[in-house]
């Protein structure tokens, strides 16, 4: 893969995990790193479900922002119950 596509995904990654977060506010244990992870992670989830719905590969900011709103939710949901009182 070329690099400029690199950068590319992680800069998407960026601004689509601080929009997913700015969606769904609340505490995250990983602060702005698991943020952006989850950003660049949702990307790539965005663009899979985009091309599986016959959207195309790209799935573009909208597709991303979903898919880190979904990896959000599932990575709230699991580290909660990691929870001790």
């Amino acid at each position: 893969m070329e690099g400029r596509g690199i950068i590319m995904w992680i800069i998407i990654g960026l601004v689509a995990g601080g929009i997913a977060k700015l969606i769904m506010p609340g505490r995250d244990p990983g602060g702005i790193i698991v943020t952006i992870l989850l950003g660049i992670a949702g990307s790539v989830v965005g663009r899979f479900l985009a091309s599986m719905f016959g959207l195309g590969g790209g799935a573009g900011l909208i597709g991303s922002i979903i898919g880190a709103l979904i990896l959000l939710a599932l990575y709230r949901m699991f580290v909660g119950r990691r929870t001790t009182v």
